[in-house]
């Protein structure tokens, strides 16, 4: 029999510490964990990219004297007031209920100052969002909460949310602690009590239905607005073709990096596919209807950085939006909050009464964020200030937009919707396959014959 010494203390791949944690805390309790933000497993992503910059068979463009177009139009189809954007950046939909007001009115302020737009989100429109925010998109989730047609004809573009990246087929979840008074009373709901969203619409049985949707939106609009209809990444191919069917101005795709306020981890990591992979499929779906240029595409989903952004209009999307991006840049999980003389205020205690500490937290689904960024909580709201918070999101967005123009003109671009597939390589096998695009090196674009 062998001595404790000689026994090998090696982690099962199956069984390792993750695993163990999630069996013992399933058998304990007998509940799913509930959490925030977006998935945290390793996908190929748009980081697995790389640009084919200019040099003797490219000519690049002078950044200080050649100037790059960053404008974006979205909604030419069918809309009589299309979406004028100075930049392909948008904000993703994110509520008053899972976010503050003070957050929602720093959206607006940052997003009009930068020349784009901002979305309501699920729990309806508030007074401080409209007035913040030059151009607003307004979505109609299953749930219908907070919707009002009077609202609605405020918008200036509509969004039909059929799902998320991070919980495609699920419905949202607002959990008693952030249904504050004003959020009930905007959602129609009882104080304190735990909100779950319907998973689909209720007012129709199959895609057939949407078209009808669709019409009776553009009604009570007098057809000014544009129409957008959101989907998670999943069959992505046959939806988007059903969303330009349906008769969608835009189609936006949310990818499995996608977040959100809350919802079961079973779903931010086991539904979906990665943003990457979804990307060129609903490319291709366009490209099989006849319409890319008339029904613009928006990619959403763990898009971080100005490089993600100029390689998904590389790979073909109108414009991106973002979520997690622009909540950490408003300061989730920072160490500290920022008030209005400037000075930073520790919160890192904050972070340890919630068993997690700065950089790691996903407890937005508990009403209790240190920076009073996800929270309806009287004494943490505060901590957001909307003019610093607009400040540093608008720095943000003002960088990314550089970024994606200075990459551009890098491939001899003067504007950022001529990038390409020919700019782009991969670095990995996945990452070809996916974006399908050669492998760094070669011709070789795996799963097409291409060598």
């Amino acid at each position: 029999m062998s001595s404790d010494k000689s026994i090998q203390r090696e982690e099962s791949a199956s069984f390792n510490e993750h695993s163990l944690f999630y069996i013992r805390q399933a058998a304990e309790y007998g509940l799913y964990e509930i959490r925030g933000m977006g998935a945290k497993r390793r996908v190929p992503s748009f980081d697995d990219l790389i640009f084919l910059s200019a040099s003797a068979s490219r000519y690049p463009l002078e950044g200080y004297r050649e100037k790059c177009e960053s404008k974006t139009v979205l909604g030419t189809r069918y809309a009589k007031q299309p979406i004028e954007l100075e930049i392909p950046i948008t904000i993703a939909g994110m509520s008053f209920g899972s976010l503050s007001a003070n957050v929602k009115e720093a959206l607006g302020q940052a997003a009009t100052q930068m020349g784009t737009s901002t979305t309501t989100g699920d729990g309806g429109m508030t007074p401080e969002e409209r007035e913040s925010s030059k151009t607003l998109v307004y979505q109609c989730l299953p749930s219908r909460y907070g919707f009002n047609p009077n609202d609605l004809r405020k918008a200036d573009a509509i969004e039909m949310v059929l799902g998320q990246g991070a919980k495609p087929g699920g419905g949202g979840m607002l959990l008693g602690q952030k249904v504050s008074p004003r959020v009930a009373q905007m959602r129609t709901l009882p104080e304190g009590i735990d909100q779950r969203s319907a998973c689909r619409h209720p007012d129709w049985t199959g895609p057939d239905d949407l078209k009808i949707k669709i019409e009776e939106l553009r009604e009570i609009t007098d057809w000014k607005i544009p129409v957008y209809v959101k989907m998670g990444a999943t069959r992505v191919r046959e939806d988007v073709k059903l969303a330009v069917k349906a008769g969608a101005d835009v189609v936006v795709i949310d990818g499995m990096q996608g977040g959100t306020a809350a919802t079961q981890q079973v779903f931010i990591e086991h539904t979906g596919i990665p943003t990457l992979a979804a990307l060129p499929l609903a490319v291709e779906a366009l490209s099989d209807m006849n319409v890319l240029g008339e029904v613009q595409l928006i990619i959403s989903g763990g898009i971080r950085t100005g490089a993600d952004v100029a390689k998904a209009l590389a790979l073909g999307a109108d414009a991106v939006s973002i979520g997690q991006g622009v909540l950490v840049a408003l300061g989730c999980n920072h160490h500290a909050y920022q008030r209005a003389d400037g000075e930073e205020v520790d919160v890192t205690a904050d972070y340890a009464k919630l068993g997690t500490a700065p950089g790691y937290c996903h407890h937005c689904h508990t009403g209790q964020c240190p920076v009073g960024i996800t929270t309806q909580d009287p004494e943490l709201e505060p901590r957001l200030i909307p003019e610093v918070g607009a400040k540093r999101l608008k720095n943000y967005l003002q960088v990314l937009n550089m970024e994606l123009t200075t990459l551009a003109r890098a491939c001899g671009k003067s504007n950022v919707h001529h990038l390409e597939k020919e700019d782009l390589a991969a670095l990995t096998v996945e990452a070809a396959a996916m974006a399908k695009v050669p492998l760094a090196g070669t011709s070789w674009i795996p799963g097409t014959g291409s060598v």
